[in-house]
């Protein structure tokens, strides 16, 4: 026997409704836990209950910002858990009857039927590496912030370097200061985290490609082998255009900007960062970007030279424990 659970996961509290294949209701009642030790607690000991009757236990959840600690926590009762994209899976977002119960209810029925899209979660490592962009980005626009607002305020006072004895001035490049040495202390630990990464590693062999770029690209790639062909990896960045196949019409449209934006502006950021090498103008892809540009403007070439970097990057498939071995003895 196999106990589907369909939760509603929020930050406060969760709802659970469990099915089976013989049962098309509810098997216990409906039940909401707290997100607190006691209410995991609580709902650890009902899947312990369902695992010593010798059956199996699924749960769909989808994916939030507490996605990841929920699963850690199930997934210690030997529960297997499914991450639904939401993306994909709008029966909930549309649906009239909007609450908890029916979502969780909605959850069951389409996990007993496999019918879940899956949503990848990364790693731990991964998050952390993620993590530390995002607070670097957000530290390098504060940063620019403060540079525009003292140009402004030079600007307006018609004054120059003799502005800098004035307190407020000071003071502001005193945060800036502050703000790049934070910078600076998150990209070494970037750079510690990924020293030893072989994606990382092979990224900064691209003329053009800087550390940033690809320990954005490692980042929101992760394991590159789940993509099975280096056209799906394009489409995972949004940089392949939309198709409408009805009949005998075909339409395609602009890209689909599905998948991380940080992802998709590194790659076009890559092109321009080649774009940039004085030695790469008779690169093929950039020969083919010059003749694109003529004809379509230099948006839609950086953007379909961004894909065509996208498709070689997905061609990359990291080597096993044999070939590194093989490699470190030759």
């Amino acid at each position: 026997m196999t106990f589907f659970i369909g939760v509603d996961l929020h930050k406060t509290q969760f709802t659970v409704h469990v099915r089976t294949e013989e049962e098309s209701e509810s098997l216990d009642q409906i039940r909401q836990y707290p997100t607190t030790p006691d209410g995991y607690a609580e709902f650890l000991a009902r899947i312990n209950r369902y695992k010593a009757t010798g059956a199996d236990v699924k749960i769909g959840v989808e994916s939030t910002g507490n996605t990841r600690f929920f699963k850690n926590q199930v997934e210690k009762a030997g529960a297997e858990v499914t991450v639904i994209n939401t993306l994909k899976f709008k029966v909930i977002n549309e649906s009239a009857k909007k609450t908890d119960k029916h979502d969780a209810s909605t959850i069951s029925e389409f996990l007993s039927k496999d019918m879940l899209p899956e949503s990848y979660l990364c790693g731990k490592e991964t998050e952390n590496i993620r993590r530390l962009l995002k607070s670097r980005e957000r530290l390098v626009r504060s940063t620019v912030g403060q540079k525009n607002e003292i140009h402004a305020l030079l600007v307006s006072l018609g004054l120059s370097d003799e502005l800098r004895s004035l307190q407020r001035v000071k003071l502001m490049f005193e945060i800036i200061e502050r703000i790049e040495e934070s910078v600076k202390i998150i990209e070494k630990q970037l750079v510690e985290l990924t020293k030893d990464d072989e994606m990382v590693n092979r990224l900064l062999t691209i003329r053009g490609c800087g550390k940033i770029t690809a320990w954005t690209i490692r980042a929101y790639t992760e394991d590159i082998s789940r993509f099975a062909t280096a056209k799906k990896y394009a489409a995972f960045c949004g940089l392949v255009p939309w198709v409408q196949d009805s009949n005998e019409t075909i339409h395609h449209g602009k890209i689909t900007k599905r998948g991380p934006q940080e992802l998709r502006t590194c790659f076009v950021q890559l092109v321009l960062g080649i774009r940039r090498c004085k030695d790469t103008s008779n690169w093929r892809m950039m020969q083919r970007y010059e003749y694109m540009k003529t004809n379509k403007g230099s948006g839609k070439s950086i953007v379909a030279a961004a894909r065509k970097m996208a498709e070689i990057v997905g061609k990359y498939k990291p080597m096993s424990l044999a070939e590194e071995a093989l490699t470190a003895m030759n």
